[in-house]
């Protein structure tokens, strides 16, 4: 190892040599080959070869120095601003150009400028687990590297052309900053940047006077420019303040809302504080400091040349705070859907029952529909209208369709994890009686659902026969339907899990229209609708606009969710696919009709496999929505909890020693649960 990099250091010092010859990127290249581990994620080997290049450069006297002295001369024959000033930071023009334009470079690959250095970046570090192994080295190794490579000062004038180069791009950052603080939805989102001086221009101001105060420095002490370096300290006193504004209005979002637009401002805005910081910390620090922000910088460059053009990076970048605040919309929602008294108990099984007359007269309805001859889209309009009105009329009437509480109540879930105090037992312990209460709350709304929707179904089944004198469907609609019910011979588990993606997506859709009611001010701006105004009169728009604001998300959330029920068959039929859907509630009303329509007496085996495959259709539409659900609180919320054993293990106990508290509220609930707020019956 040492012997090839001394050859290597040997071709260096002999471009060097030749004063006007530009140095070849090649040998460069070659050392990051020699150093690159094979195993990016082993940390044993990714020291052991960064050690063997300190140590060649500590044996071989004159190495150092070469290596010094070609990197300079390297790095001063490409434009460098580019590289300091936008790699790895998110361009000005928007979100969704930014998607368009990354979606575009998979088909067409962007053609950059190869006199740039962020190009010579790209050739250097030219796999993607660069960055991997480049992170995983310690500061102090850093550190340790920069000095010995530091310790030549006759290269001064070429260090100070990239220090001129660094100047600029602190100057491209800096008015980027002011510029992003103008922007009208910036402002929109924290008004009060125009009553006092806004600290985005006020850096812009310090910035300008440092910038001015070190070239005058280099001008009158050329040799010994470090020695006389400005005072900076001012410009990160208001880069500290423009992150308290950021700060702020992340805070606000959870009042005020969000939008895409704003997060990729502050994500922007956010990127450019922390690229302006690393460039001034380069140029005032003290060596030791300014070792680490040169390591940092080289880290960012080197894992932006791979992020700038994913589109997964672009969404992970930009999507937190939306995920997080349509997440906190359905947390705040899921709260109510879980009880913990009796009060509550039977307060959501009268909700659940109430659904579950609504659900069964649905059911029935799309029987109806399906014995009419349609094209297939307009087949799909009648089924998603059915179901779309008839949840929103559950809503309405704060009714409870209960495999819609699992999407709810996992984002309440990831919320407590997110804002646990105190001991990690305490934690475990609280948990696990939330996590019994949200089970016990979705056991009695399941049974409100299924034991009110199976008797009315089979009553109107009942009725249409005797007052029609026809069945409501045929022996072999009713046999089929059945067997769609049958879990070992059919894809109702399947199908159920697509409606479980389908009640996951419905939350999501609920919170996101939830935020956007608050950020759009949805409500105030209904009020001032003239044409409304003269229709209904101030008062009663009045009382629409607080009703819309408030229950916007659900209704959307419901009517959208109907639209994703009724579509997904001709979906697959169109495609050729076997997609479908199947959900616990209606499952048991087509259950107890087909019963009711089948020709003689049914089977006892048909009957227990049909109920079964009702059972494991509910657990699949539970389980589906609520995991991918708590997936994406979690990830929104930025939390990373790795106590799910010692929980299980304690709810597992908490089973076997009171399982009567999983099914029926206990006498003495909790202090947390007496202080929860009431359970709602919104659906």
């Amino acid at each position: 190892m040492q012997i090839t990099l001394y050859d290597l250091f040997e071709k260096m010092q002999q471009q060097l040599e030749q004063k006007q010859a530009v140095v070849n990127k090649q040998l460069i290249i070659e050392l990051i080959n020699r150093i690159r581990p094979a195993d990016s994620q082993n940390p044993e080997e990714i020291q052991l070869k960064f050690n063997a290049l300190i140590q060649a450069l500590l044996r071989i006297p004159t190495a150092a120095a070469t290596l010094q002295h070609f990197l300079v001369r390297l790095i001063n024959q490409y434009k460098q601003t580019s590289l300091y000033a936008e790699s790895g930071i998110l361009p000005l023009d928007g979100f969704w150009n930014q998607l368009m334009q990354r979606m575009g470079a998979y088909l067409l690959p962007v053609i950059q400028d190869q006199q740039q250095l962020r190009y010579l970046i790209g050739e250097i570090f030219y796999q993607p687990s660069d960055p991997e192994w480049l992170a995983q080295i310690d500061l102090s190794c850093w550190t340790q590297l920069f000095e010995l490579l530091s310790d030549d000062n006759s290269i001064q004038t070429e260090c100070q052309s990239i220090q001129q180069e660094i100047l600029k791009a602190i100057t491209v950052l800096s008015y980027r900053i002011s510029g992003i603080a103008l922007y009208p939805e910036f402002i929109n989102a924290q008004p009060d940047l125009t009553e006092y001086e806004s600290p985005f221009l006020v850096q812009n101001r310090e910035i300008n006077e440092f910038i001015s105060n070190f070239k005058q420095s280099c001008l009158q002490h050329p040799q010994s420019c470090a020695l006389f370096m400005p005072d900076a300290s001012q410009a990160f006193v208001m880069f500290e303040q423009c992150r308290d504004v950021v700060l702020k209005i992340r805070r606000a979002t959870k009042r005020i809302g969000v939008s895409l637009s704003l997060t990729y401002l502050l994500s922007l805005l956010e990127q450019c504080l922390d690229r302006i910081e690393l460039l001034l910390h380069l140029l005032v620090d003290a060596p030791r400091d300014r070792y680490q922000a040169m390591a940092n910088l080289l880290k960012a460059v080197a894992a932006a040349h791979y992020s700038e053009q994913s589109v997964r990076d672009l969404l992970s970048t930009n999507s937190q705070l939306i995920a997080l605040q349509v997440t906190e919309n359905a947390s705040r929602t899921g709260e109510h859907y879980v009880s913990s008294d009796k009060a509550g108990f039977f307060s959501m099984f009268k909700a659940a029952a109430g659904a579950g007359v609504i659900i069964a007269s649905m059911a029935s309805l799309k029987t109806l529909a399906a014995r009419m001859s349609m094209a297939p889209l307009m087949q799909a309009f009648v089924y998603s209208m059915n179901y779309s009105l008839g949840f929103m009329l559950i809503h309405v009437l704060h009714f409870t369709v209960a495999t819609k509480q699992p999407a709810m109540t996992a984002a309440a879930l990831a919320a407590t994890v997110q804002q646990r105090k105190g001991s990690k037992s305490a934690q475990l312990i609280e948990l696990a009686a939330l996590i019994v209460n949200i089970i016990r709350t979705q056991f009695i709304a399941i049974l409100g659902n299924i034991s009110i929707a199976i008797p009315t179904a089979a009553l109107i089944a009942l009725l249409w026969q005797g007052s029609l004198h026809e069945p409501l469907m045929t022996h072999t609609k009713a046999t089929q339907m059945l067997h769609d019910l049958d879990p070992f011979t059919s894809l109702a588990i399947p199908h159920a899990a697509i409606a479980g993606v389908c009640l996951f997506l419905s939350g999501l859709i609920a919170g996101y229209f939830d935020n956007m009611a608050v950020y759009r001010k949805v409500g105030p701006r209904l009020k001032m609708h003239m044409s409304l105004r003269l229709l209904l009169g101030q008062e009663r728009l009045d009382k629409l606009a607080d009703y819309i604001e408030r229950n916007l998300g659900a209704l959307a959330g419901n009517f959208l969710f109907g639209i994703m029920l009724g579509s997904m068959g001709t979906l697959g039929f169109i495609l050729g696919l076997p997609l479908d859907i199947r959900h616990i509630a209606f499952a048991s009303a087509n259950f107890i009709q087909g019963l009711i329509n089948i020709n003689g007496t049914p089977d006892l085996g048909l009957i227990i496999v049909s109920f079964l495959g009702v059972l494991l259709i509910g657990l699949t539409n539970l389980f589906v929505s609520f995991t991918l659900t708590i997936i994406v609180a979690l990830r929104a919320r930025q939390v990373h909890f790795e106590q799910w054993k010692p929980l299980a293990k304690l709810v597992l106990t908490h089973f076997l020693t009171r399982p009567s508290e999983f099914f029926w509220p206990p006498k003495q609930p909790t202090e947390k649960a007496e202080n929860a707020p009431p359970p709602s019956k919104n659906s």
